[in-house]
C-alpha cells in the first residue's frame, strides 16, 4: 500500500499543505491558503508540475480553507493513511511526534504562551482537520522534541532556576524537523550511521537557526525559549541587550505589544537594511551598493560564522558545516562570506562547487584541502512530518 500522508502547516492566516509519499518523499500535492481572514484570500496548489489558484470566499478563515483543501485532495484520488501536523511549541512534554487525543490538544493550548503565534493556530488547523478527516489517525509532530537531547549546561538560562523549575522558562530550540532532516541526510552522504554523524546545521530562511548535533543527538541551537533569539533573521532581531526592550519602554513609551511587534516583525535583515527581509533583493541592491543592504549582509554573515565556531566546541567530532533552507540553499554569497571568516581554522570553501551549488543541486563546497566539509543539503521537513506520522497509521 501506497503511504500518502497529508502533512499541515497551520498559521495564523494560512495554511500551507501537501500529499507526501512517506516512504520516498516525493509530493503529489503542494500549496498554500493564505490571507486567511482577509477579501483577498486564496489557495493555489500544485499537482504534477501544474499550478492552479482558486479564490476562496470573502474573509474565508480555516474551516472554509481546509474545506476547499479536503475537496483539492479528493480529486487526485488519493488515499490518505494520516495527518501530520507540524507544532511549533511541545514543551518538556514531547520527546517525539503524538498521536492526536485530548491530552496533546491541551498540552498543545497549554505551550502557547510560549509561542502564542504559532500554537493557536497548529491548534486550530487540528481540530478544524479532524472535523474534515475524523476517521484518520491525526499525528502532532513538534518543532522543539528534537532538542530535548541537549544537556541542561546548554538549555538552563543564567536566571532563577525557580523560573525554570515552576514556568518552564528555558532554551527549547525550533525548526527540529529541518536538522532532523539535514543530519539524516548528509549522514547516508558520508556513508555513515546517524549515530555516528556530528555536523553543525545552519537552517536559513527568514526565519535562521544553527544547530550542534554530535553523534546524531542535538546538543545546543541557537532559538531560545522562543524563535527570537539567536541569529540576525529576516524580521527578528535574534540576540541583544535583555535591557533593551525596558528602555524602548522607557524612552519611547512603547507598550509590551509595541515592542514584542518591533523585534519580531521590524527587525532583523528588515531593519538593519530599511529595504527589506528578503535576502535575494538584499544582494541585488548590495551589488548595486545600497549600503543598508551591505551592512545587513555583513551582520548576518558575522553573527552566523560566530556561532558557527562557537559550536565547534560542543561539537568535537565534527564531520561537517551544513547549509539548509531559502538562504543555506541558493545563496552563494552568504556562504562564501560566511565561511571566509574560518580561515584560520583551515576551512575553505571552492568557489566554482560553491556557486554550482544553488536552486536545487547540492553537495559539498568545501576545497579538496579544507579541514572540514562544508555542504549543502535542501531540507525537507514535510517528509520528515510525514515519515513520523506515518508510524501511526
Amino acid at each position: 500500500m501506497k503511504k500518502d500522508v497529508i502533512v499541515l502547516n497551520c498559521g495564523s492566516s494560512s495554511v500551507k499543505f501537501a500529499i507526501i509519499n512517506a516512504e520516498t518523499g516525493e509530493a503529489g500535492l503542494s500549496g498554500m491558503a493564505e490571507s486567511l481572514g482577509n477579501q483577498d484570500a486564496s489557495l493555489s496548489y500544485k499537482i504534477d508540475g501544474k499550478k492552479n489558484t482558486l479564490a476562496l470566499p470573502e474573509k474565508a478563515g480555516h474551516t472554509e480553507a481546509l474545506n476547499a483543501i479536503q475537496s483539492v485532495i479528493a480529486q487526485t484520488g488519493v488515499v490518505p493513511i494520516a495527518i501530520g501536523h507540524r507544532v511549533v511549541h511541545g514543551g518538556e512534554k514531547f520527546k517525539q511526534a503524538a498521536l492526536v487525543d485530548e491530552t496533546v490538544l491541551a498540552a498543545i493550548e497549554e505551550y502557547a504562551s510560549m509561542a502564542p503565534l504559532h500554537n493557536m493556530a497548529n491548534l486550530k488547523g487540528i481540530t478544524t482537520a479532524q472535523k474534515a478527516y475524523p476517521n484518520l489517525p491525526h499525528v502532532a509532530v513538534f518543532d522543539t522534541s528534537f532538542f530535548q537531547t541537549i544537556p541542561k549546561k546548554a538549555f538552563v538560562y543564567a536566571l532563577p532556576m525557580a523560573l525554570y523549575k515552576e514556568h518552564g522558562i528555558r532554551r527549547y530550540g525550533f525548526h527540529g524537523t529541518s536538522h532532523k532532516f539535514i543530519l539524516d541526510s548528509t549522514a547516508a552522504q558520508l556513508n555513515k550511521s546517524v549515530e555516528d554523524t556530528s555536523i553543525i546545521s545552519a537552517h536559513l530562511g527568514n526565519g535562521c537557526s544553527v544547530s550542534a548535533i554530535e553523534k546524531g543527538q542535538a546538543v545546543d541551537t541557537s532559538l531560545g525559549f522562543t524563535p527570537l533569539e539567536g541569529l540576525v533573521m529576516g524580521t527578528r532581531c535574534g540576540d541583544l541587550d535583555p535591557s533593551l526592550p525596558g528602555t524602548l519602554q522607557r524612552k519611547l513609551g512603547k507598550t509590551a505589544e509595541e515592542i514584542n511587534d518591533l523585534l519580531n516583525k521590524q527587525s532583523g535583515l528588515l531593519g538593519i537594511s530599511e529595504l527589506s527581509n528578503d535576502c535575494r533583493t538584499l544582494e541585488e541592491a548590495a551589488l548595486n551598493g545600497h549600503e543598508g543592504a551591505l551592512l545587513a549582509i555583513e551582520i548576518f554573515c558575522y553573527r552566523l560564522a560566530k556561532y558557527i565556531s562557537g559550536y565547534m566546541i560542543a561539537v568535537p567530532t565534527l564531520d561537517a558545516i551544513v547549509f539548509t533552507g531559502g538562504i543555506g540553499e541558493n545563496s552563494s554569497l552568504i556562504r562564501e562570506t560566511t565561511m571566509g571568516y574560518f580561515k584560520h581554522f583551515g576551512v575553505a570553501i571552492d568557489e566554482q562547487r560553491n556557486l554550482d551549488a544553488r536552486f536545487g543541486n547540492a553537495g559539498e563546497i568545501s576545497a579538496p584541502s579544507s579541514s572540514t566539509k562544508v555542504l549543502v543539503v535542501p531540507t525537507n521537513e514535510e517528509w520528515v512530518i510525514a515519515a513520523q506520522a506515518a508510524q501511526f497509521a
